[in-house]
């Protein structure tokens, strides 16, 4: 792994994994690299349904990925749900733009923990060799779902909420980053799609939270429900 000052390597059930300020999560010893929520065709599904949004967010979404393969040197990628948006975003200039990069990376194994807009969006076709698997997806001494929550089997890492964190300075400064939020059985991953946003989120308490800030991850360490007066 090509080492980035942004990285924050922690420790969970006795692995070292790296959060990336790129928006992703990577299991160092298995090479494994993490992503919950593109949402690739969000874009181009508002679109279709008449509001006039921009587009290259796909293009910008792989060229991402693109760069955190080849800077971790992972071997496996796996998305923790929400791959594609809706049926209404599959369109062939979509997977075409996914094929070029697959062709180019057809060593890198894939896999699809299917999210609740995968269900509805369907896999992706079949040329891409995605492996496309219902939660749980079990890797000891990991579970790999979508939806948030504990699991017997193992540390849950997971998508779904697009957590994000307010932060409050002094003067009345305020400021909403994307975050990973880790608690005692499962951990949640922001979103990586560029065209998700994030959602209020409020960790419950003792939660350890990972704000992404540009290029660096700032370890916000336990959460108190309520913001600092001031």
């Amino acid at each position: 792994m090509n080492e980035s000052d942004g990285d924050l390597e922690i420790a969970i059930r006795g692995e070292r994994i790296a959060l990336l300020p790129e928006r992703a999560m990577l299991w160092i010893k298995h090479r494994t690299l993490l992503i919950a929520d593109p949402h690739f065709g969000k874009a181009a599904t508002f679109r279709a349904g008449g509001i006039p949004v921009p587009g290259g967010t796909t293009g910008n979404t792989i060229t991402r990925i693109n760069s955190l393969v080849s800077r971790t040197s992972a071997t496996r990628l796996v998305f923790l749900g929400d791959l594609l948006h809706a049926k209404e975003g599959r369109s062939t200039g979509l997977f075409d733009e996914i094929a070029t990069w697959r062709t180019e990376n057809a060593a890198l194994e894939i896999i699809l923990v299917r999210g609740n807009h995968d269900k509805r969006a369907g896999d992706p076709p079949g040329e891409l060799n995605i492996e496309c698997v219902d939660a749980p997806a079990v890797m000891l001494p990991f579970v790999l779902a979508h939806y948030p929550g504990s699991h017997p089997n193992g540390y849950v890492f997971a998508g779904h909420v697009h957590p994000g964190v307010r932060l409050y300075g002094s003067g009345g400064l305020r400021e909403r980053l994307p975050c990973f939020v880790f608690g005692p059985d499962h951990a949640i991953l922001p979103a990586f799609g560029d065209f998700t946003g994030f959602a209020p989120f409020d960790p419950d308490e003792g939660t350890d939270v990972y704000a992404v800030a540009g290029d660096a991850i700032i370890a916000l360490g336990p959460r108190r429900r309520t913001p600092p007066a001031g």
